[in-house]
């Protein structure tokens, strides 16, 4: 075992820095290439769970203000500041990622089905309040 695979489990941010450094230095016989591999891994998946959180927050918040009405005159402005909040963190991971707008292509039906399930039981939600991605993501679209 090398030593900068044995700093992985010891000392993760030493280890990102002896990485960096022997990818610096070309050094590629003493890379931790599992652990390496791994973590660039977890990075893409971990951008692509933030993209499908702040795309199933900001179905939700239009979702309120579209049905929710016991909650509307209290809440409205709250939440269209998160819909903004959320649209905002979305572009930015989408203009780091342009490849995400496919993968956000392909997971929105199903978000948008994960939140319904969840606010139906605050609120009634029609059957019919399907609301196209590219409507939500309008920057002037609040429901």
């Amino acid at each position: 075992m090398s030593k900068i695979q044995e700093l992985y489990n010891r000392d993760f941010n030493l280890w990102v820095e002896e990485t960096l450094k022997a990818i610096k230095n070309r050094d590629f016989e003493n890379m931790d290439w599992d652990n390496l591999l791994d973590e660039i891994d977890d990075m893409g998946k971990s951008e692509k769970r933030s993209l499908e959180s702040y795309l199933q927050r900001l179905i939700e918040h239009i979702l309120k203000l579209r049905y929710w009405e016991s909650e509307k005159e209290r809440n409205s402005k709250r939440w269209q500041s998160e819909i903004i909040n959320f649209r905002n963190l979305i572009k930015r991971l989408l203009k780091r990622n342009p490849s995400f707008n496919r993968y956000m292509d392909n997971v929105y039906q199903e978000l948008f089905q994960d939140a319904i399930a969840r606010l139906k039981i605050e609120f009634e939600i029609p059957s019919d309040s399907f609301v196209e991605l590219e409507a939500i993501l309008k920057d002037d679209y609040f429901g």
